[in-house]
């Protein structure tokens, strides 16, 4: 039957669709990461550079500060996307059963057309 050869090709679009969101995500947060730590190394550096690293003081590095505070905005972003990957995660095993079920529906569907073509020919001829 046609419909289940295209329900199935919906659903492997459909999981192929949230492999796709899951790996741009795991992109995403590996580019946050290096970003976090490339301004960990610049923080350091702007400390060691002043000799001060006591964020109270009144001649703390103010790019030291803007450092920190774009590390801490970058890291709260990998932290909602960490989430946004665990909700995706359980969208592509729920599209992975549906694809799953509608391929099971396909083969019981082609064994079932199976026998009537073997009867029919043997009808005929």
């Amino acid at each position: 039957m046609k419909s289940r050869e295209n329900l199935v090709r919906l659903k492997q679009f459909q999981v192929n669709e949230k492999r796709r969101q899951l790996l741009q995500l795991d992109m995403m947060i590996a580019e946050f990461e290096r970003m976090a730590g490339e301004l960990e190394h610049q923080i350091v550096a702007e400390e060691k550079k002043a000799g001060i690293t006591d964020l109270n003081h009144f001649a703390y590095p103010t790019f030291a500060k803007a450092a920190r505070l774009r590390r801490d905005n970058i890291r709260n972003s990998q932290t909602d996307l960490a989430q946004q990957r665990s909700a995706a995660e359980s969208l592509l095993a729920e599209a992975e059963a549906e694809l799953s079920k509608a391929e099971m529906l396909e083969s019981r569907d082609t064994k079932v057309r199976e026998p009537e073509i073997v009867n029919r020919s043997a009808m005929i001829g």
